[in-house]
């Protein structure tokens, strides 16, 4: 929760007074340490003093992925070197990766965030917690460890990389809790289940992020594994995990509003959306010393409610994400995400979750395939059978998708398991 003076959960006004002192502050702060934000206000006539509260924050210029980019490696750092106690990056898979840095304060607010993310989910001191996100450059490893820690739980640090060991110490060591993403975890129920494990583990909950995935997904993760998973939400521009974390109601993400304001806007006009309307995640750090960024567009889509909780909490709440700008496939002008897919297909009971989506262009034409898996039991070597099921997975996602997908059956464990984000599209129109 994000507590007042006197220890009780914060009221919307006394939360909204605190993030107006601290963008007055922050914008101070990047105006005479950040050559690029100083360089950004001037061209639009901006001096710190005309910020007066959170209402002025629609003043303010955004900042984009490209901007740090373009600010390679260490170019919108607002500290010297001397104060950078670690750096972590992305993976550059789409372009120049993008740094980020983080001072002592730094470390020590993200562990103070993903430890109340932690705590919302459950879990206490009392917990033996696997870690198994990557550790290294991608925030996920170090920063739930850190939470954990932070917590007092005992946390054992797996990473990835050896599903089979990562199972049979959790059995060993009776872990209690997992952080790791939602298709991670389905790929180790997939061990578990192989290795006649599931009996003998104790695990309570799971925090899982990195990724987006569905209602149907979450539930199967807790039906499979009879436990009970939670969605922490973070990206390695704003801080790393923590940002927003769900609580036992799972009506929505609990933002730390005290470190980072949301705002819904509308993608096309950057205008922002009402309370429930569904638009682009932007989000401005009131805290961060080494890396302070001001309205950051996330591109991640997705809705905010500001009614409390039934949980008690009072801090806003971002609903599961609708998917992304930029993961948004336009295929004969139809618009495609993968999420979609994947909702689809958890109601299709012969296949699993796994699945590949392929892009193509042929004689001008866009063309969209969908591999997907079938599960062990409905595994059949009769054309007839195979035939039926084609037509029956072509049937479900035509009416979700708004278009005929060539759907191609594929064996069990066929499609390759990600141990980190889950890679579901390969769009082959980009290199032509």
């Amino acid at each position: 929760m994000i507590w007042n003076e006197t220890k009780e959960c914060m009221s919307r006004d006394e939360l909204t007074s605190l993030q107006s002192a601290r963008l007055v502050k922050l914008v101070d702060y990047v105006y005479h340490n950040v050559d690029f934000y100083r360089k950004k206000m001037q061209s639009m006539g901006l001096e710190p003093g005309d910020i007066k509260g959170i209402q002025d924050i629609e003043k303010l210029p955004f900042t984009t992925k490209d901007d740090l980019r373009d600010n390679y490696p260490f170019g919108l750092f607002a500290v010297p070197h001397s104060q950078i106690v670690r750096v972590h990056a992305s993976s550059g898979t789409t372009g120049k990766a993008t740094v980020v840095g983080y001072t002592r304060k730094d470390i020590d607010i993200w562990a103070e965030c993903v430890a109340r993310c932690l705590a919302m989910a459950g879990v206490t001191k009392d917990d033996i917690i696997q870690v198994a996100y990557g550790y290294g450059l991608f925030t996920g490893g170090l920063g739930a460890h850190y939470g954990a820690e932070k917590l007092g739980a005992m946390v054992v640090p797996m990473s990835t990389g050896n599903s089979k060991k990562l199972t049979t110490m959790m059995a060993d060591f009776g872990a209690t809790a997992i952080a790791c993403t939602p298709s991670y975890l389905l790929h180790l129920a997939e061990v578990l289940e192989s290795e006649n494990l599931i009996k003998d583990i104790k695990l309570k909950r799971a925090i899982c992020g990195a990724e987006p995935w569905t209602e149907k997904m979450h539930k199967e993760i807790e039906e499979r594994l009879n436990i009970k998973a939670f969605d922490i939400y973070g990206l390695s521009e704003i801080m790393g995990p923590g940002v927003a974390c769900d609580c036992e109601f799972h009506k929505g993400l609990h933002v730390c509003e005290d470190h980072f304001y949301p705002e819904i806007l509308d993608s096309a006009t950057m205008k922002a959306q009402k309370p429930g309307e569904t638009g682009e995640l932007v989000f401005t750090t009131f805290t961060k010393e080494a890396l302070p960024l001001i309205r950051y567009r996330t591109k991640d889509l997705t809705s905010i409610d500001y009614e409390k909780c039934d949980c008690g909490r009072t801090s806003a709440r971002i609903s599961r994400f609708k998917g992304r700008v930029d993961d948004m496939l336009i295929i004969r002008g139809v618009n495609v995400f993968p999420s979609q897919v994947e909702a689809a297909l958890i109601d299709v009971e012969e296949v699993s979750p796994h699945y590949m989506i392929i892009v193509d262009r042929v004689n001008n034409l866009d063309t969209l395939e969908i591999q997907v898996e079938v599960n062990p039991q409905y595994l059949t070597d009769e054309i007839r059978g195979i035939e039926t099921l084609t037509k029956k997975i072509t049937h479900v996602l035509s009416q979700a998708l708004g278009l005929n997908p060539k759907v191609k059956i594929v064996e069990p464990h066929t499609l390759v398991r990600s141990e980190g984000k889950a890679v579901h599209v390969i769009d082959k129109r980009k290199l032509y």
